[in-house]
């Protein structure tokens, strides 16, 4: 086993085990290796490592543990197991607004809505002057303020109109 740092377009450098540095090249020249960080899979290279030169002090050393983290896997081990999927692509604004739409419906469904008087009621819930349930209603970013320097944990969410959408 050969472990290389690895480094994508965007300078994310990452360790990757490899049976051997033919296995790298392979997988590299097919797009199988993909970084962590950002899924560039068409611009990975090595990347600069520090040389592994044994010495006298080496010596000593080999007498030490190693980390399991840092212990190579035996040469009879597995591969590594190929790169995780690529992430899906972005979803279209329409699906953004579709999604947006069912979480409205389950919130509408799922609470109360008291308007106006939503900072009144929620202190009073958080108080326990008022049954404990969800609720919704209109507050200002001021009243939002008030809240949170209470801690009462409210969360503010867009609201669309069904009619115009």
């Amino acid at each position: 086993m050969i472990s290389f740092d690895l480094r994508c377009a965007d300078n994310h450098v990452f360790e990757v085990w490899f049976g051997s540095s033919r296995d790298y090249e392979d997988q590299r020249a097919k797009g199988q290796i993909e970084c962590p960080y950002c899924g560039d899979t068409a611009s990975i290279e090595k990347a600069p490592m520090a040389p592994n030169v044994a010495s006298k002090k080496d010596a000593v050393r080999e007498s030490i543990p190693v980390p399991a983290e840092k212990t190579p896997p035996p040469e009879s081990a597995p591969a590594p197991a190929a790169p995780p999927a690529p992430p899906q692509a972005m979803p279209s604004p329409q699906q953004i607004l579709q999604l947006a739409m069912k979480v409205q419906d389950y919130v509408e469904k799922n609470s109360e809505d008291v308007g106006k008087a939503f900072p009144e009621e929620a202190r009073k819930i958080h108080y326990g002057e008022s049954e404990e349930r969800a609720i919704r209603g209109q507050a200002t970013e001021e009243e939002r303020e008030e809240l949170a320097d209470e801690g009462i944990e409210v969360n503010q969410m867009p609201w669309f109109d069904p009619i115009k959408h």
